[in-house]
């Protein structure tokens, strides 16, 4: 007869010495005794929800401020860039994604374009030129003044996140930064920066996830009332 974990399967036998199976599984078939248990697994959810109050508690109006500021843009017949990293241009696909379709209701389209996507763009430039440009260009090409761009980097210290933001400045589109631990030199060269206070990349992005969130429905909400009633 089944069991009630009769879904778990047996260890993987590793080929590659450096993971083990029993480094990666604890060495027992049984969810109470792999690399992360159930105690832990509480005890990371638990910090990322303490993250997140504290974050929102200190820095909600900051958040607010940003998305009036996108809003003021949009209003303006003006659009909005994104960009980042690794997850943090998962981020930026994700924020502009909801803006040119719906986030919470159906409403009109918004412009948005996240600078991560192309990647005949991106692979053009970092061959050609260097990667540390590949967004840089690109806010050189699709930017105009009044615009707003959401730079996004876990540690505020990306090198084509700030080559961005130096070209944001030069072609008078307002930017607006996500971070972490202490801000990075992103915090110094944006029009404003929300910073995640941690250290760990992966709270920091649960928390960058919720601003894009929380940026979506400041904007749609602000723009659209009535759609939103």
């Amino acid at each position: 007869m089944a069991t009630a974990c009769s879904f778990i399967h047996p260890h993987p036998r590793s080929k590659d010495s450096r993971y083990p199976a029993t480094r990666l599984w604890g060495g027992v078939a049984s969810v109470h005794n792999r690399a992360v248990n159930a105690d832990e697994l509480r005890s990371i959810v638990a910090e990322s929800l303490a993250l997140k109050q504290d974050f929102f508690g200190k820095a909600g109006v900051q958040v607010l401020e940003a998305g009036h500021i996108m809003v003021e843009a949009l209003r303006a017949g003006r659009k909005i860039l994104a960009f980042g990293n690794g997850g943090s241009a998962a981020d930026a696909q994700h924020f502009t994604g909801e803006l040119v379709n719906r986030f919470g209701f159906d409403r009109p389209a918004l412009p948005a374009i996240s600078l991560t996507t192309d990647t005949s763009v991106l692979t053009s430039i970092a061959n050609d030129s260097d990667f540390r440009l590949v967004f840089r260009r690109q806010v050189e090409a699709l930017g105009s003044p009044g615009d707003v761009a959401l730079a996004i980097s876990t540690s505020g210290n990306s090198p084509n996140v700030l080559e961005a933001v130096a070209a944001c400045r030069e072609r008078k589109v307002k930017s607006i930064g996500l971070a972490g631990r202490d801000g990075g030199a992103l915090a110094g060269q944006v029009d404003l920066c929300l910073t995640v206070p941690h250290r760990v990349t992966s709270r920091i992005q649960e928390v960058h996830s919720m601003i894009v969130h929380l940026l979506c429905q400041a904007i749609e909400e602000e723009l659209f009332p009535r759609e939103a009633g």
